[in-house]
């Protein structure tokens, strides 16, 4: 491998975002997938989390001891943009502050293709839990509809999650200065430029 390579191979791992992701896959073939992704506030960019759906696409099986396991519709996946104010919103559902965002109507996304709601609430029956569902309504008259169903542990470990990615969706990733090179380190007064206490 040349310098050049080398390099690209560098810049492409660099640029690897690592995602949180959830899948549940069932013997009927109605399960879904998740995944979440940071991307820290950076310049004049608002930070924000995306979250990846996608419906299952086949079951499962094992025959003759070759285990195929179930696939997702990566291809048909529904994905939205969650802003510091969307998850507080739903930090507040797992909290317990909330059964539900904005009283069950959910949070409204209007793109230039599209109408989507995200919908988050707390459920007893059948087993207790969150059902996070989006649905988006094209306009072009195409509707996409996939629900994801957290059990409490993943709740909680999502919720946290969240939680410690709040700092990253509203500052950014900060960026440390050698103090004698900060920008504003000329215009700073040092503390011989104040005058001696006189008591």
């Amino acid at each position: 491998m040349n310098e050049l390579q080398e390099r690209k191979a560098a810049e492409a791992k660099a640029e690897y975002r690592p995602k949180l992701s959830y899948y549940h896959a069932n013997a009927r073939g109605s399960g879904s997938a998740v995944r979440f992704e940071l991307h820290p506030a950076h310049g004049d960019v608002e930070g924000s989390i995306f979250a990846t759906f996608a419906a299952q696409k086949t079951v499962g099986s094992c025959d003759a001891g070759v285990r195929t396991f179930p696939t997702f519709d990566w291809q048909n996946r529904v994905t939205v943009c969650l802003r510091i104010e969307d998850l507080a919103q739903m930090l507040e559902v797992f909290r317990g502050c909330r059964e539900n965002i904005a009283d069950g109507k959910g949070l409204f996304h209007r793109s230039e293709k599209a109408n989507t709601i995200i919908r988050l609430e707390h459920r007893i029956d059948p087993v207790p839990g969150f059902m996070l569902d989006v649905s988006r309504k094209a306009f072009d008259g195409a509707l996409s509809r996939v629900a994801f169903s957290f059990s409490m542990s993943e709740a909680l470990g999502f919720a946290q999650s969240v939680e410690g990615a709040l700092h990253y969706v509203a500052f950014g990733i900060p960026k440390t200065y050698p103090r004698a090179t900060r920008p504003d380190s000329a215009e700073r007064e040092t503390p011989e430029a104040f005058p001696e206490d006189p008591f």
